[in-house]
């Protein structure tokens, strides 16, 4: 039997985490259960599934393509589905969710079926370093506090090059870790992830570029960070009792550790958060200029 790779391990501990009864009553009960990301808070009072779903809404401002019911998106660690259905009923597109929980994967299409537009929606198992689609298949592909859980995020970003279509656009959100931080400053957090590092925006940057796809705009927001994992931990304090009758204590009180290492780390400054845009060069344009496009 040929031995995994270590993407192939995290990837693997990423489905058993979110595949699993605590994990899914934390992020269906906590977390909001529509939009499992960061969101834009305007306000303290603002609600985690309110600011989530400002994000969603954000970020759909950007696109540049005027998406219709000729178009076809794909999200990448789409969760819940909560993005698919607001982009799916704006637009009238038609929404491809990828997604390794298959937990999630349950819920989602029958939160589709249930709001009417599981017509508009296929919801497909499996991982984003290996996307089951053709090459230039898509206008838009679109992710939210996904792609940090890959080991292998150069491969991600070339497969998301390779199924877009000339022109297509790129467009997510993901934690990152601050430029020149100190030798193991992130270890409590990257431990809870299972990982050994986070992606910076810069990495982003010439990961895209090296894959054809030019930057349209890096807007950094490490306060809306700070604000989430914040919300989400007074959430959880609040609803402790609760919790710890549908999750396990262990889980619960991990979980409150583990917030508050990010909290820690995004107030010493050493995680940041943004949303990326990307487009996908034509062939002659490619070759012709590096530059981003303006």
């Amino acid at each position: 039997m040929a031995q995994m790779s270590n993407a192939q391990r995290v990837t693997r501990a990423v489905e058993a985490y979110y595949d699993s009864k605590d994990a899914h009553a934390f992020y269906l009960h906590i977390w909001g259960g529509e939009d499992i990301h960061i969101g834009l808070y305007e306000s303290a009072t603002d609600t985690i599934a309110d600011a989530s779903r400002r994000t969603v809404a954000t970020m759909a401002d950007r696109i540049v393509t005027r998406l219709d019911e000729t178009h076809s998106v794909l999200d990448i660690g789409s969760g819940f589905g909560g993005a698919a259905r607001y982009l799916a009923k704006r637009f009238a597109c038609h929404v491809v969710c990828l997604n390794i929980s298959e937990v999630e994967n349950e819920r989602n299409r029958a939160t589709n079926r249930e709001r009417g537009v599981g017509h508009l929606i296929s919801v497909r198992h499996g991982d984003f370093e290996h996307i089951p689609a053709e090459d230039a298949s898509f206008d838009l592909v679109w992710s939210q506090d996904a792609i940090l859980h890959s080991a292998d995020r150069e491969r991600v970003i070339a497969e998301v090059s390779r199924v877009l279509k000339p022109g297509g656009e790129f467009l997510f959100t993901d934690p990152l870790q601050a430029d020149d931080i100190p030798p193991n400053a992130l270890r409590a957090v990257y431990d809870r992830i299972h990982l050994d590092s986070l992606a910076s925006a810069e990495f982003y940057r010439a990961t895209a570029m090296r894959h054809g796809l030019a930057e349209i705009s890096i807007q950094l927001s490490p306060h809306h960070l700070l604000s989430h994992y914040g919300a989400v931990q007074a959430q959880l304090k609040a609803r402790y009792r609760e919790m710890i009758d549908v999750a396990s204590r262990e889980y619960v009180d991990r979980m409150l550790v583990g917030l508050q290492n990010w909290v820690e780390a995004a107030e010493i400054g050493y995680l940041d958060w943004g949303i990326l845009h990307f487009q996908k060069r034509c062939a002659a344009a490619r070759t012709a200029s590096a530059d981003p496009i303006s």
